[in-house]
């Protein structure tokens, strides 16, 4: 347990299991590139590589993480196939870490504003508003008081979904009627924020991606309205991706980072899909640091993303 220096037990646990799929599928496809090989050549290598690409790694980073290992091999002028696994995770996480060198704070550490403000945008399906309750509800056990801004108006069915995660949590929501101008809603949320003394901020925003314009153009009056109640607001735009969708992840990370400016990742439903390669990938090609993955359907299977932790259970 060294690795995580101070990282949960229970969390690793967690951790390993949600991942389980992913790691099945990554180990066999490393294990058949070595097969019947002693030591790290070009035939492994080639087949590392496909192997990582079917993971769903993606080929840029893919090429990246195996001319690290070839700078290895190179240096170390022999290496054996045994040692391939453990090579593979050391050169991985240091991809990550040279990425998004800061490692992302847990709910209990001491926020960078009041009211922190958090803008949660992504697609339709990908877990957006059960990620904002499992938000919401960790905060709230960290000690946070949190309020939820139903900005989605464009769906009765996604502001009715945030009521119900707001009851179960036991936090504030401040809605509108189906249609309402959703920064409307956002400039009542934020000034009920600072009225209540409210530590944490959560806006849900529409998952609609059929006309970028739009998007933009919704996204960005919902920033500036905010900031007439909280000048600096959002403090943190926060792009969720389903996880189980591998490649088409990477297009809706491509659309939202072009429609607006995202500042941190959370990916979903990891834990039913053989796809996790795609956490390495995403955070390596868009720069963009992977905050939180969902790896459960219970409210404390969101966890705060430890890259060390990610790469040991995974390889």
């Amino acid at each position: 347990m060294a690795f995580f220096g101070l990282f949960n037990r229970e969390k690793k646990e967690t951790l390993d299991k949600g991942l389980e799929k992913s790691k099945e599928s990554v180990l066999q496809r490393v294990a058949r590139a070595v097969a019947g090989k002693s030591e790290v050549d070009d035939d492994v290598l080639d087949n590392l590589e496909e192997a990582l690409v079917m993971s769903d790694v993606g080929v840029e980073t893919t090429l990246r993480i195996i001319e690290r290992i070839q700078e290895r091999v190179k240096r170390d002028k022999y290496l054996n196939t045994s040692e391939l696994q453990t090579i593979l995770r050391e050169e991985t996480a240091a991809l990550l870490q040279e990425n998004n060198p800061v490692m992302q704070p847990d709910f209990d550490a001491p926020l960078p504003a009041k009211p922190y403000v958090i803008m949660v945008v992504g697609v339709n399906g990908v877990g957006k508003t059960t990620t904002i309750g499992k938000l919401a509800y960790q905060y709230k056990q960290a000690g946070k008081k949190v309020m939820l801004g139903a900005a989605d108006t464009f769906r009765a069915a996604a502001v009715e979904q945030l009521c119900i995660w707001g009851e179960r949590v036991g936090v504030p929501v401040v809605k509108q009627q189906q249609g309402s101008d959703p920064a409307s809603v956002a400039f009542d949320t934020l000034q009920s924020a600072v009225k209540n003394d409210i530590d944490v901020v959560l806006i849900d925003t529409a998952g609609r991606l059929h006309n970028k314009i739009n998007l933009m153009n919704e996204l960005t009056k919902i920033r500036n309205v905010m900031q007439k109640v909280v000048p600096c607001a959002p403090h943190d735009v926060m792009l969720v991706l389903d996880g189980s969708t591998g490649q088409n992840a990477y297009e809706q990370a491509k659309q939202f980072t072009r429609a607006t400016q995202v500042t941190s990742l959370a990916v979903t439903k990891l834990d039913g899909t053989a796809k996790g390669g795609v956490v390495i990938g995403i955070s390596d090609q868009f720069k963009i640091p992977v905050r939180y993955i969902g790896l459960g359907e219970q409210m404390t299977d969101l966890q705060v993303f430890d890259r060390n932790a990610f790469v040991e259970s995974l390889l």
